[in-house]
């Protein structure tokens, strides 16, 4: 099954399919009722795809959920192992789309799939959107709760990583936030020494779908070259807009790369090495 789907596609609007609309920021849920998706059920990023941090410093700004609670809020929404679950955000992905599918991948769940091209791509289809508070039933018995989330990468794991030669930590900010010119969101501008940059948004094409796999596939062998998937790290800011390149090396078939939760929200806080090109 590939990770992203098309709203042409049937199985999106299956009356079996359970669709997932997140929202980030404050007035998420006003623009959900402003305009959703049929039966979608709506999700937050902060308070469904994070924990509330004491500390960024330690697991930065959006740390992952206890996995009882994410699972807990599964089972809230309706949903089974068996599912087959249809995410999308407003932000083609990049803002909890595909953060969500990660974080439902990395507890095992496999019939997953994100909106390609999010919102926007079924309003310029012209599906009619619903303005109603969708409430779906919960499931009849709780989702099963793992030992915890795979694929992810600590603090220490990074930092020999960025030093090493047969791995490599992939940084998806814009590249003025990597070269420490800005730093709109956390205290100190730079990044991780040894970490590459390749900015998100270049896995979109003007539409602000995905490019085509073999394109993707050709962009990211550039960035990793010959080092294994599994010793390849990706990073943002805070563990979120990461998992939009991660959706994307699994649309080009590179399946097993890791993420570092935390990200520059955790590293710059930690009085680590830190990186500008900065004259």
């Amino acid at each position: 099954m590939s990770p992203l789907i098309e709203i042409t596609d049937p199985k999106v609007f299956d009356p079996e399919t359970i669709i997932i609309d997140v929202r980030a920021g404050a007035g998420g849920h006003e623009r959900y009722l402003a305009g959703h998706l049929p039966n979608a059920i709506f999700a937050t990023l902060d308070d469904d795809l994070a924990a509330h941090p004491e500390d960024p410093a330690f697991g930065g700004r959006h740390p992952l959920p206890a996995v009882k609670d994410f699972t807990g809020t599964l089972t809230k929404w309706g949903i089974t192992p068996d599912s087959h679950i249809v995410i999308y955000d407003d932000k083609a992905a990049a803002m909890g789309g595909a953060r969500l599918w990660w974080m439902l991948k990395a507890i095992g769940h496999k019939n997953v799939q994100v909106l390609n091209g999010g919102l926007k791509a079924a309003t310029d289809a012209g599906i009619v959107l619903s303005t109603d508070d969708y409430q779906p039933k919960a499931a009849a018995a709780p989702y099963p709760t793992p030992a915890g989330y795979n694929g992810t990468a600590d603090i220490d794991e990074v930092g020999e990583a960025a030093k090493s030669d047969d791995k490599v930590v992939i940084d998806v900010r814009e590249n003025a936030r990597y070269l420490g010119l800005t730093e709109p969101l956390d205290l100190i501008a730079g990044h991780i020494p040894g970490a590459e940059n390749l900015f998100y948004a270049k896995n979109m094409d003007e539409n602000g779908k995905y490019l085509a796999p073999e394109k993707l596939a050709e962009m990211y062998r550039s960035a990793i070259g010959n080092v294994k998937p599994e010793n390849v790290i990706v990073h943002c800011g805070s563990g979120v807009t990461a998992c939009h390149t991660l959706l994307g090396m699994a649309s080009a078939g590179i399946t097993e790369p890791r993420l570092y939760v935390g990200s520059w929200s955790e590293w710059s806080r930690r009085d680590l090495p830190i990186a500008t090109d900065i004259v």
